[in-house]
Order: C-alpha cells, then structure tokens, then sequence
C-alpha cells in the first residue's frame, strides 16, 4: 500500500462522496465549484462534520479556522492537500 501521496483525480472523488454523505446528496450532485452554504444549505454543524469525517480518513489534522476557506469542493481538495501533503494543486 503506498498510502496518500500526490494529488489524484481520486482524492476529488472520495471528497466528493465525503461531502456527499454528509449533505444528504448525491455524489454527483456536488459540482466542484458550488458554495455549500449558498447551493446546498450546509450549516457550520455539516461543515464539521465534513472536516471530521476527512481527518479521520487522510489521518490529518486540519485547524478549524480553515473551515471558512472551505466553502466548495476544490477549495475542501486544496486545504486538504496543504496538511495532508499531496503536493501542488
């Protein structure tokens, strides 16, 4: 197994489903672009809960005053790549 290292289509893909799941949607629902606030109604409870459920799968810590940057799915891939080390975005 060679665990999580780069940035794959893949990681957008399982943060796509993370989010998802979350958000009570359908993977394919969730655009890359689209605020979670504004076009699907998340409020700051769904967006902890997001973040906990992709610390808990890339085994990261991520500090929660990046939440407000998180606001869609690339924004969520590009934090997550800072602390979970998946290089450049």
């Amino acid at each position: 197994m060679t665990g999580h290292t780069g940035l794959t289509s893949d990681h957008l893909d399982e943060l796509r489903e993370i989010t998802a799941e979350v958000l009570e949607l359908e993977p394919e629902e969730v655009t890359d672009t689209a605020d979670f606030v504004e076009d699907y109604g998340a409020d700051s409870l769904r967006a902890i809960e997001i973040l906990a459920r992709i610390e808990k799968k890339y085994r990261v810590e991520i500090p929660q005053h990046e939440l407000p940057q998180m606001n869609n799915l690339l924004a969520v891939r590009d934090v997550v790549a800072r602390y979970a080390g998946w290089g450049s975005v």
